[in-house]
């Protein structure tokens, strides 16, 4: 589980086609505490560390320093996100999971996308920034105002929802740490309602 805190951000340094997928070597700073199957979110998604290491680690090329991770996206991964377009040099936020006693300062985050939406607005509000995004078709009912929302793996708050599209409020740590300062109009992201609202659908079924 993940809070959608998230911790920074990583560069994709290579990235290997498969017949089964794809697999990612991520590129972080200061996350010494790595170890294979560990659960990390990357830009929202929920994965597994497979290898991890540091670049003077012997008989690695790796030219960039720092220490890096490697993951496996499987086909249905790949086609559900938008990961799999990625390329070297690509940044993306990186969200270790919450640990046993760690402090709960975002919201419930699985780090399973439930779809691609689009940037379709962006605003400097004196300090900060007002971002606007499509709501895909089949999840307006899990979005409300006020209400938590994941994007690629960040935990934010609904400011308003309007027909078809949502904001949200980006304050200057936020927009610094994360991958948002990177976004243009049109640029995907990574949705992920707020599992309660799933829960709750799924406990009226029949009932309304």
């Amino acid at each position: 589980m993940f809070t959608g805190i998230v911790e920074g951000t990583g560069a994709v340094r290579d990235r290997t086609e498969t017949d089964d997928g794809l697999r990612l070597r991520i590129g972080v700073d200061g996350f010494d505490d790595l170890h294979h199957g560990q659960s990390i979110s990357v830009s929202g998604v929920c994965l597994t560390v497979e290898e991890y290491g540091e670049s003077s680690d012997a008989g690695d090329d790796d030219s960039d320093g720092g220490d890096w991770f490697e993951v496996f996206l499987a086909s249905e991964t790949v086609a559900k996100t938008y990961l799999g377009e990625v390329r070297e040099g690509d940044a993306v936020n990186v969200e270790r999971a919450m640990p046993a006693d760690g402090r709960f300062d975002g919201h419930v985050v699985q780090g399973h996308v439930d779809t691609v939406a689009e940037v379709t607005g962006i605003e400097r509000v004196g300090e900060d920034w007002r971002f606007t995004f499509e709501i895909p078709e089949g999840h307006g009912d899990y979005l409300v105002d006020k209400g938590s929302v994941t994007l690629d793996g960040i935990s934010l708050t609904v400011a308003e929802k309007r027909d078809g599209e949502f904001d949200v409020a980006i304050i200057p740590t936020t927009y610094d740490l994360t991958t948002l300062s990177e976004k243009s109009v049109g640029d995907p992201v990574h949705l992920e309602v707020d599992v309660i609202a799933k829960y709750v659908e799924n406990m009226l079924d029949g009932y309304v």
